[in-house]
C-alpha cells in the first residue's frame, strides 16, 4: 500500500525554456557514485530480502542494473548477523553481476548493538561500494519481531563513517527527515542522506498487515498510515544546511520528470522502489525498457528546461516553482 500523490512532486513544476540553445543528443545524464560511472542520477532503492521469491527478483534486478550502469541498494542484510549461511544470495547475486554497483544495508538498531567488524564483515561479502544504515522507527514499531531501540544511535553512526572504509548512507524508509534531524546529522561524517519521505511504500502499513488481527500493532497501524514527512518537504527542510553529505531523494519518485524535479530542488540522486519492482516483475526486458524509459524523461526534462546535464538543473537559480 503507498500514499499516491504525498510525496509532494505533483505540486512541483520545472520552468520551461522554449529556446534550449542545446541539442537533444547533447544532453548527459553520467553521474559519479562514489567513483563509480553511473548511466544517470538513478538507482534502484533497497527493497526485498529474505522472501520465497526476494532472490530471484533481487537477480533480475541487479543483472539489469549492472548493464545499465545504476547502482542498487540491497534489502536488509539483517538475517547475515545471525545466520552465515543467508550471505549465500548476495555471492550469487554478485556472480551474476560482477560488474555492479552495491550498497551493503543494515537497520540503525542492528547497528548499535553490533560490533563494527561485524556490520563490516557484511561490506565484504557483498563485496559492496557504499553501505547504507536504514533508520525506521515506524516499522521496527509495528513489526512483529521489530526492535525499537534506538539509544546511541547518532554515536553508532558516526563511528561506523569513521571506520567504514566505504561511503555510509544514511536512509530513512518511507518517513522522511526533519530540519532538526538533519542538522543533528549533517556533521558526522555521512556520504550521503537519503531522505526516502512519505508517499510511496509506507513500511507502517505493510507491517500493519502483517500483525496479528486486533493487535496493539494492527489498531496502530491504522492509527499512523499517514505518519511521515513527504519528498519534497523533506528536500525544502535542506534549503541551507550546511553539509558534505550528499543529499538523495526517494520515496514515491515515479517517473523520470519527478527525478528531475528533484534534482532540481537539490537532490544528487535519486532512486526508484515500487516502479523498478513493478518491472521486474515482468522480466528482465520489460525492467530495461523501463529504466530506458526514466532515462529519456529525465532527458527530456533537462533538455526543456534548457540544461545539457543534471548537475546545471541543480545548480540553477529559479528552475521550479510550486503551483
Amino acid at each position: 500500500m503507498e500514499a499516491m500523490g504525498m510525496s509532494g512532486f505533483d505540486r512541483i513544476q520545472l520552468e520551461h525554456e522554449a529556446l534550449p540553445e542545446l541539442n537533444f543528443s547533447e544532453v548527459s545524464l553520467e553521474t559519479k557514485f562514489f567513483g563509480y560511472k553511473a548511466a544517470s542520477p538513478f538507482f534502484v532503492s533497497s527493497m526485498t530480502a529474505g522472501h520465497a521469491n526476494g532472490e530471484a527478483l533481487n537477480l533480475t534486478l541487479a543483472r539489469v542494473a549492472s548493464l545499465r550502469r545504476w547502482p542498487m541498494g540491497l534489502g536488509s542484510q539483517r538475517r547475515e548477523l545471525t545466520d552465515p549461511g543467508a550471505s549465500g544470495e548476495w555471492k550469487r547475486l554478485r556472480r551474476l553481476a560482477p560488474n555492479g554497483f552495491f550498497f551493503s544495508n543494515l537497520g540503525l538498531s542492528q547497528l548499535i548493538v553490533n560490533k563494527a567488524s561485524k556490520v563490516l564483515a557484511l561490506v565484504d561479502a557483498l563485496e559492496a561500494g557504499a553501505l547504507i544504515i536504514h533508520t525506521n522507527p515506524v516499522q521496527e514499531c509495528l513489526q512483529p519481531e521489530g526492535t525499537p531501540e534506538f539509544r546511541g544511535g547518532l554515536k553508532a553512526l558516526e563511528k561506523i563513517c569513521k571506520l567504514s572504509p566505504v561511503p555510509v548512507i544514511l536512509k530513512e524508509t518511507g518517513c522522511g527527515f526533519s530540519k532538526a534531524t538533519l542538522k543533528r546529522v549533517s556533521k558526522i561524517g555521512l556520504a550521503a542522506i537519503d531522505l526516502s519521505g512519505y508517499g510511496g511504500t509506507h513500511w507502517g502499513r505493510i507491517e500493519g498487515g502483517r500483525a496479528p488481527a486486533e493487535s496493539a500493532q494492527k489498531i496502530a497501524a491504522r492509527t499512523f498510515k499517514d505518519w511521515g514527512i513527504g519528498t519534497v518537504a523533506s528536500l525544502e527542510n535542506c534549503a541551507g544546511l550546511k553539509t558534505k553529505a550528499e543529499i538523495w531523494a526517494s520515496g514515491g519518485i515515479r517517473s523520470g520528470l519527478d527525478g528531475a524535479k528533484a534534482i532540481a530542488m537539490g537532490a544528487q540522486k535519486v532512486g526508484f522502489a515500487k516502479p523498478a519492482l513493478e518491472a521486474a516483475l515482468n522480466g528482465e526486458s520489460k525492467l530495461d525498457a523501463w529504466m530506458q524509459s526514466m532515462e529519456f524523461e529525465m532527458k527530456m526534462a533537462l533538455f526543456c528546461s534548457g540544461n545539457a546535464a543534471p548537475e546545471s538543473l541543480r545548480k540553477g537559480t529559479n528552475q521550479w516553482q510550486k503551483i
